[in-house]
């Protein structure tokens, strides 16, 4: 069995993925890429199939129709042979040393009984144009290079997010815990992380600056802009992770920390998508907004009271225009420090 296998959903990616692929390859063959060409029209399958042929023990080639990222993600999922599954996407790359550090935590797990469900590691913010790239780490809050409990960590404060970049989950439970991500819908990473969190009994923190997630183009997904015209797909992920955390309440119940955690996560994604309907700015949206936040009352009353009384919540619903130009005033300075964009 791979050590580790790592899924790279590519669609139209010709012009970077190469130096993506090139930095997953030290690991050798202790590693899988799984390339998966979604439906590319450019160069893109014919660069993975280049690499598959070069390092055949290392580098498998999916070829698909167009079903969008959380279908690739799949693909490379089902396929995978490795312990652990990481998404690694086309645009972004991993860092070598701390790469070398990662895989070596992975093998001194399975030469043990104990495995954790959950890798933890740091990314990098590498925004166009900054000199300076922040970095995302958990160090004050998780105990490092330790088997952990839940139980054993800090609460993760708002902005201290578990982001695809930062998560390597152990590949079967991904499959146990029944992840589906939608075809053709944008932002399903959050749910990739956010739907395995209640099936992790153990996590393990590698304080290590492993991925780098490159952010800035014009065309990225999570380009404010784009955002904007794609708000009606992050109301869908929204709505089901919301209804995510209504369904299996029990279970996320059991885990203190955990639930926190995820009652945060929820909370700044219900805002995003608030402030993303402000920056629209048509009667329509706003009665979108209206709408997100009825819905999440109707489905999960227990968690709407505590997020309705949260700050996110009372900027929401601040009236009139001038309401709406305060909570984005609000999101501004959120983005300013946490790069959402």
């Amino acid at each position: 069995m791979k050590l580790l296998s790592i899924g790279v959903p590519c669609y139209n990616s010709a012009e970077y993925m190469e130096k993506c692929v090139r930095s997953l390859l030290p690991g050798g063959d202790r590693v899988e890429i799984i390339i998966v060409d979604d439906g590319s029209t450019d160069r893109t399958g014919e660069i993975a199939d280049t690499f598959a042929a070069e390092y055949p023990d290392i580098v498998r080639v999916i070829h698909q129709p167009n079903g969008g990222h959380g279908a690739a993600v799949m693909s490379a999922m089902r396929a995978a042979a490795g312990e652990y599954f990481k998404v690694v996407d086309s645009d972004d790359y991993v860092r070598p040393e701390a790469y070398r550090r990662i895989l070596a935590a992975l093998t001194s797990f399975a030469e043990t009984e104990e495995k954790p469900d959950m890798l933890i590691s740091n990314y990098v913010y590498n925004k166009a144009g900054e000199k300076r790239h922040r970095v995302m780490h958990y160090s004050r809050v998780i105990p490092q290079e330790r088997i952990l409990t839940w139980d054993e960590i800090g609460r993760l404060k708002k902005g201290m997010y578990i982001l695809m970049h930062s998560v390597i989950y152990r590949t079967q439970l991904l499959r146990e815990c029944g992840l589906e991500l939608p075809e053709h819908t944008f932002y399903v990473d959050n749910l990739y992380v956010f739907e395995p969190l209640p099936y992790v009994k153990t996590l393990y923190y590698l304080n290590v600056n492993f991925y780098s997630y490159n952010i800035g183009r014009e065309d990225q997904s999570v380009n404010e802009r784009v955002m904007v015209s794609r708000v009606d797909q992050q109301l869908r992920v929204n709505r089901m992770m919301i209804d995510y955390m209504a369904a299996k309440k029990e279970l996320i119940r059991r885990q203190d920390t955990c639930y926190h955690y995820m009652l945060n996560y929820l909370e700044i994604i219900c805002g995003v998508s608030t402030v993303l309907l402000f920056l629209d700015g048509s009667p329509e949206k706003i009665a979108e907004k209206e709408k997100l936040w009825d819905y999440l009352k109707e489905r999960d009353p227990e968690d709407y009271k505590i997020l309705r009384r949260g700050i996110i919540g009372n900027l929401a619903h601040l009236p009139g225009k001038g309401g709406r130009k305060v909570g984005i005033t609000f999101y501004r300075i959120l983005d300013s420090i946490f790069h959402f964009n």
